[in-house]
């Protein structure tokens, strides 16, 4: 099963609906932050939100990564694609940044 990038990878029902709902959760609280530009909200509180949103999508990230490390490392690993803990490595150091 390929997965990454221009590839591929199915994804059961119970990990997309978790994943679609931290970014559906996500962007609503995108569309609250601009309300509040919108709106003149103290620079104070729409920070706030903004930390909110920056934690909610490290947490995506983790699970993303846990799921494909999981799936996506562990096969290709098995498959004889060793070059996937290479990958691995560039996508931590990218997300460490």
């Amino acid at each position: 099963m390929d997965c990454c990038c221009t590839r591929k990878k199915h994804r059961e029902d119970d990990e997309y609906k978790d994943l679609i709902h931290r970014l559906n959760r996500m962007e609503g609280q995108i569309r609250g932050i601009r309300s509040m530009v919108e709106d003149e909200r103290y620079c104070v509180d729409i920070l706030t939100q903004v930390s909110a949103v920056k934690s909610a999508l490290d947490a995506f990230s983790r699970v993303l990564l846990n799921n494909h490390i999981k799936s996506c490392v562990v096969e290709d690993i098995q498959s004889g694609r060793e070059e996937a803990v290479d990958e691995l490595c560039q996508v931590i150091q990218k997300l460490m940044k």
